[in-house]
């Protein structure tokens, strides 16, 4: 999980994955390009691949080779599994715990009303 964390940490790496939830399915050059224009990032090609293998590591980026050609796809598992495990955790309150849920009634404490 925590490359998941170091992998997000980075907004090129976010750009990264945000193109990739816009057209799954790009390669480097495509990825460079988009990356260029709609976001004016002028980062070399290494550089975005060495971002991809991080995003892979974090199992947040599959690759595909087809021929010559490398396509990267978008994987959410790794982020669905991070919130399950919160909101598994905060779906119901645990016993004891108090919940405001927006009410501000004010109640008084001696009495109970």
């Amino acid at each position: 999980m925590a490359d998941v964390f170091k992998a997000l940490a980075d907004p090129t790496r976010r750009t990264i994955l945000d193109e990739l939830t816009e057209r799954t399915g790009q390669t480097l050059f495509e990825l460079c390009g988009r990356l260029s224009t709609k976001h004016g990032l002028a980062s070399s090609r290494q550089a975005i691949s060495q971002h991809l293998d991080v995003l892979e590591a974090a199992g947040l980026v599959e690759t595909r080779r087809e021929g010559r050609y490398k396509f990267h796809y978008l994987d959410t598992t790794p982020l669905e599994q991070i919130a399950v495990r919160w909101l598994d955790r905060t779906a119901a309150p645990q016993s004891g715990a108090s919940t405001t849920n927006g009410d501000t009634t004010n109640v008084d404490t001696t009495t109970g009303e």
